[in-house]
């Protein structure tokens, strides 16, 4: 009940497409970098916008699990999608980082942030599987609390 009451439901729920889809468009602009070797601004800015997004994201999930379970972060029911959230962030900061210092340039900026995408693929994995998973509980929880009594016909 707290989760649906929640307003960080409703924000997580807008902001979680809207990142997907900036997502999608960053990869295309570092894979067309990568393949062409054009559009190097555009696919760093993209991973940039990205990264600023997960951050986002992520301190609006935290709120969301302190709300709902209590804690900011490590609730025992998203444990394992948070531990595996902190490797996600680890490298879009470190993309961040190596572009602020210049530490990497060109193809090796658009590979690390081929490895942090691929971890945020994961990690939106494990989140969608486990919102099917409470979707599913929560479905046959309403079938089993409308059903009558077991028995219940035979009284009457």
């Amino acid at each position: 009940m707290r989760r649906d009451k929640s307003i960080w439901t409703f924000i997580q729920g807008l902001l979680a497409p809207i990142q997907f889809f900036i997502f999608l468009g960053s990869l295309g602009f570092v894979l067309r970098f990568l393949l062409t070797g054009q559009g190097l601004e555009i696919a760093n800015s993209s991973v940039v916008v990205k990264t600023l997004t997960l951050y986002t994201i992520m301190l609006t999930g935290c709120i969301w699990e302190k709300v709902v379970f209590g804690r900011y972060l490590f609730a025992p029911a998203f444990y394992w999608e948070d531990v595996f959230s902190m490797l996600v962030l680890a490298l879009h900061t470190c993309y961040l980082w190596a572009t602020y210092t210049g530490a990497l340039v060109g193809a090796q900026l658009m590979y690390l942030a081929l490895a942090a995408y691929a971890t945020y693929v994961v990690n939106a994995g494990q989140f969608l599987l486990k919102l099917r998973a409470a979707r599913l509980d929560h479905a046959v929880s309403l079938r089993t609390n409308t059903r009558a009594p077991s028995g219940a016909g035979a009284l009457a």
